[in-house]
């Protein structure tokens, strides 16, 4: 809530919101969070918080100073992120799997007054980056600052600082489909509309989930699925510090029966070819799909499976969250549903002019949560945020009913004799074949430099690579879809690449082939 106060304008401090509103309602002694080492309840997150505010004001650390947290996910990110911002610091969660070159780059970037550094991450964050004068570890390092010591002699109140609802509360880096990561630059009002408009009247969300998100805390999707949707409500929210690999997933659904998973398709393809527990043996309601387009064949054999429904959908760094998705009860398999109400999307097409019904164009976005802009990159700001309007880059139509169906990225799109052909279409037509895994197309030139779509597979456990295997695919996209849009090249591969969010880069591949 933000709090009308004499002769001052309105104070609002969204750290104070998630952790106050939980209090207020009682909720101190219910567990908030379940990490690794043990269960917290909202009382112990409310004071681990105010002693991380306490130390990090005592060391120095200034309102609107950038202080980046490289950490895996656990109570100490919870509370190193919530205590900066009730002290007024702007956090900085970054990529747990950068180069020691990315963080060299975006700790200039930010003009970091100082570092937090789980400690099994310490010497690739600092190997090539110029070391601020504050560098604080979470674990046992001799040679800096340690996180326990330092907050358990701190105070466990704290006065937040005099912030207000468009004073800049986080930063967020792109993942970078493309080129260097861009500093997302997010308010204090931003977190809040995310559960109020997506989590609580799609997910149908209560006090009563329990809440485990594959998705990691340093980006918007994680983030909002394990602290701010959880927080807005009182539910409990499973944290998992190491990579989301299948064994570790089944064991969280077994050991914790989450009510409410979020996921991305290749963790769900991943899921599907491992000893997923029965439907008697797990208490999953609702999946949750981002990142990358959800296939209508990955939706359909979980339902099978699992036996409860996937609810796909779009959100992106800039927006913070979720802003067009399918709802429970109707879900349109293979599309992203329609606009979550609190945003309005329009598509845009190459002449600038608004798309007309099944038209592809670009998609953008204007709501409540969008970002202030990219830190220090004033072109590609102007470029992204229009106005109210954000344009994310990816390419969609619109039915007449609102359903929104998407057709890739706007850089990834190909054009074949001239018509339009989207790699994602091609890809949800590979990964039906039982033998493929995961599946990524790109437009390669043939012998009259005519652009022609080229497949990336990976098979499935088991099945071999071959000739014989991939003129099979080859008809097998054939039989499925219009004949010019079948991939004329198959390259069998280990493994795709992507961002941390579970985004597939194209542009690598491009440069590759």
């Amino acid at each position: 809530m933000i709090a009308e106060r004499e002769g001052v304008d309105p104070f609002y401090n969204a750290a104070d919101d998630l952790i106050g509103r939980n209090l207020n309602a009682g909720r101190g002694e219910k567990i908030a969070f379940i990490d690794s080492n043990g269960q917290y309840t909202f009382n112990k997150v409310a004071e681990k918080a105010s002693q991380f505010s306490n130390a990090i004001q005592k060391l120095g650390l200034k309102k609107e100073s950038r202080l980046i947290l490289v950490m895996l996910d656990s109570i100490e990110f919870v509370c190193c992120f919530l205590g900066a911002i009730k002290a007024g610091v702007i956090p900085v969660p970054l990529n747990t799997r950068l180069t020691p070159r990315d963080y060299s780059y975006i700790i200039s970037d930010t003009d970091a007054a100082g570092l937090i550094i789980s400690d099994s991450l310490v010497d690739t964050v600092l190997q090539e980056a110029k070391i601020p004068s504050l560098v604080i570890v979470d674990g046992t390092s001799s040679k800096y600052r340690t996180l326990y010591p330092l907050t358990s002699e701190s105070r466990t109140t704290f006065v937040s600082a005099d912030t207000k609802p468009d004073d800049i509360c986080f930063w967020l880096y792109t993942s970078g489909t493309t080129g260097l990561p861009k500093g997302v630059v997010h308010l204090h009002s931003h977190l809040l509309p995310t559960a109020d408009l997506y989590a609580i009247p799609y997910l149908k969300i209560s006090s009563d989930d329990v809440v485990f998100s594959a998705a990691k805390l340093f980006f918007a999707y994680g983030l909002g699925n394990s602290l701010t949707f959880p927080m807005a409500v009182g539910a409990t929210s499973v944290l998992l510090p190491g990579p989301p690999d299948p064994k570790s997933v089944v064991n969280i659904f077994t050991e914790f029966q989450p009510t409410l998973f979020f996921g991305v398709p290749t963790l769900f393809a991943m899921l599907l070819a491992s000893e997923l527990p029965e439907k008697n043996e797990h208490s999953i309601r609702l999946s949750v799909s981002a990142g990358e387009p959800l296939p209508a064949d990955l939706l359909h054999r979980w339902t099978d499976k699992v036996g409860t429904e996937i609810l796909d959908g779009i959100g992106t760094t800039e927006m913070l969250h979720i802003f067009v998705s399918n709802e429970i009860d109707d879900i349109q398999p293979g599309t992203t549903g329609r606009v979550v109400p609190g945003y309005e999307v329009r598509l845009i097409n190459e002449a600038g002019e608004f798309c007309s019904i099944g038209e592809i164009g670009i998609l953008e976005v204007a709501g409540p949560t969008s970002a202030l802009m990219y830190w220090g990159q004033r072109e590609k700001t102007k470029a992204t945020f229009r106005g109210e309007w954000t344009r994310t880059g990816d390419n969609y139509t619109m039915g007449n009913n609102g359903v929104m169906t998407y057709s890739g990225r706007n850089d990834d799109m190909l054009k074949v004799g001239g018509i339009y052909v989207s790699p994602f279409e091609v890809e949800g037509a590979l990964i039906k074949h039982p033998s493929v895994l995961e599946a990524a197309v790109i437009g390669y030139p043939d012998q009259d430099e005519l652009i022609k779509p080229k497949a990336f597979i990976v098979l499935v456990d088991g099945s071999v690579p071959s000739e014989e295997l991939a003129e099979e695919l080859k008809n097998f996209v054939r039989s499925d879809l219009a004949a010019y849009k079948y991939p004329r090249w198959i390259e069998f591969s280990d493994a795709l690449p992507k961002t941390a969010t579970g985004k597939i880069q194209r542009f690598k591949l491009r440069n590759k082939a």
